[in-house]
């Protein structure tokens, strides 16, 4: 092959995987209707922590391993991940080690697929080039040159990422968990290969078990569903008719909701308005906050992207106009130092007290702290939010992997989305200055939450690992 010929090929890889790994095209279905759930749900996560646990795990010897592949384009898949892990921990203690694996920045072969983390963040800072690029990684041809691709470049190193001794067995993992919509095809396809000793890359001839975590919320790229797969987990309606536009079977998909960080499991969807309350004024008081103003959060997420500036600027000046209600606004700028240190040097109105807060690892005591969020369309975010029963006001998405999530959040009932910081900024302060809105909107957000989601989809993965490792040990003890 030319230099020349092997160039073009490097561009088309670099380019075609922006639009995929990157973009993560949604897919949607017309007419999206938010997830039906019981009454009941939010209280979920306390009684399944406390249950008793599968008597097939009293059955099964020595220590259950799962590795978990996923790549850091976006916090939200190490999180999701870290989330499964730690709620297998909650409910099996000792019983599972859990291998969390970058599968491409670790086992990429070369440029472009070793380099995704930072590729992300610049096409997430530059929308428009992401736009461009995610709507040809939709396409039938895309779908179809990123399976082709993958599997010619990076199967023998991928196969080493499976195959590695995972835990103390020194053996490769008992099964097999994707958190992201590229780790799904080839290693199906790399699974069936071990399992038959070389013999069939075909996916049917796979025995370890597999399960698919979509960790998107109201759309989602096509490759994140394969038939392939033992359980595809979903956290929504649209996205359940997604995978079974993709040939995903009933019987495959499971709808639990998002897996979430641990500090959202349970207290904070408590129901009872006066220990959501005990529970707020103690939160404020350890952070420093006023107990008895109004507290809106303002979030740009890890990286600080979205206008954070301009939205806190008029959203200050807005509640700071006030003469008969005080106000409190928290302003998180994750990594973004310009952003903290242009915030924190500006006036507001006497109506209102600005914190101003860099990178922090207590998110869900600031959203049991507030009234209502600021942010961007993030799934995590929203969903967190949801169970803290806080009202959503939307200022960005990135085209396609967030997109979706506009009309879930406006649908449900518990949140508006605008671009504009002006509209914001009115539009927040005219909720938190009537207690009817509040009060709806609260409880909009809490009926769409799902805070057992986490120890749902956990208790499901042991159950399948529980029931694999019986059958393998039967086997054994009839040779």
């Amino acid at each position: 092959m030319t230099k020349t010929a092997c160039s073009i090929l490097l561009l088309l890889v670099a380019a075609f995987h922006c639009s995929t790994t990157l973009a993560f095209t949604t897919t949607r279905s017309p007419g999206f209707v938010p997830v039906a759930r019981s009454k009941n749900t939010c209280l979920r996560a306390v009684e399944v922590a406390s249950s008793p646990t599968s008597s097939l795990s009293n059955d099964v010897d020595g220590e259950c391993t799962i590795q978990i592949l996923m790549s850091d384009t976006g916090g939200g898949h190490r999180a999701s991940a870290n989330a499964l892990r730690d709620a297998l921990d909650v409910l099996y203690p000792g019983k599972f080690h859990c291998d969390i694996v970058d599968l491409y920045s670790e086992y990429g072969p070369f440029w472009p697929y070793d380099d995704y983390p930072r590729m992300y963040k610049i096409m997430a800072e530059y929308s428009f080039l992401w736009d461009l690029f995610y709507h040809f990684g939709e396409t039938p041809f895309g779908l179809v040159l990123n399976e082709f691709l993958l599997e010619t470049f990076c199967f023998d190193s991928f196969k080493q990422c499976l195959k590695r001794p995972s835990g103390s067995s020194g053996k490769r993992a008992d099964m097999i968990v994707s958190v992201h919509p590229l780790c799904q095809d080839v290693p199906l396809k790399i699974l069936a290969d071990l399992d038959t000793n070389g013999a069939s890359r075909d996916v049917s001839k796979r025995k370890t078990p597999f399960a698919t975590v979509v960790t998107d919320l109201g759309g989602a790229h096509p490759t994140w569903f394969n038939p392939g797969v033992d359980k595809c987990y979903v956290p929504s309606d649209v996205l359940a008719q997604c995978a079974r536009d993709r040939k995903v079977k009933d019987t495959q998909i499971v709808q639990h909701g998002l897996p979430i960080r641990k500090g959202f499991w349970g207290g904070s969807s408590d129901t009872k308005a006066t220990a959501s309350e005990q529970e707020r004024s103690q939160l404020r008081e350890e952070l420093g906050l006023d107990v008895d103003r109004r507290t809106v959060l303002v979030v740009g997420g890890g990286d600080g992207m979205g206008g954070i500036v301009d939205i806190a600027k008029s959203l200050g000046d807005e509640l700071g106009k006030s003469t008969d209600t005080a106000y409190q606004m928290v302003v998180v700028c994750g990594n973004n130092q310009n952003a903290k240190d242009s915030l924190s040097k500006m006036d507001f109105g006497s109506g209102v007290k600005v914190h101003v807060q860099g990178f922090v690892n207590n998110m869900d005591e600031w959203m049991k702290a507030s009234d209502a969020l600021v942010t961007k369309a993030g799934p995590g975010t929203i969903a967190e939010a949801s169970i803290c029963g806080l009202p959503c006001m939307l200022f960005s998405y990135l085209p396609g992997q967030e997109e979706g999530n506009v009309p879930y959040v406006e649908n449900s009932g518990f949140g508006k989305y605008s671009g504009d910081p002006e509209i914001i900024a009115k539009t927040v302060q005219s909720w938190l200055a009537s207690e009817d809105t509040m009060r709806a909107m609260k409880a909009a957000a809490l009926e769409a939450s799902r805070p057992s989601a986490t120890l749902d989809i956990a208790q499901d993965l042991a159950e399948m690992v529980f029931a694999e490792k019986r059958k393998q040990q039967v086997f054994e003890e009839t040779l």
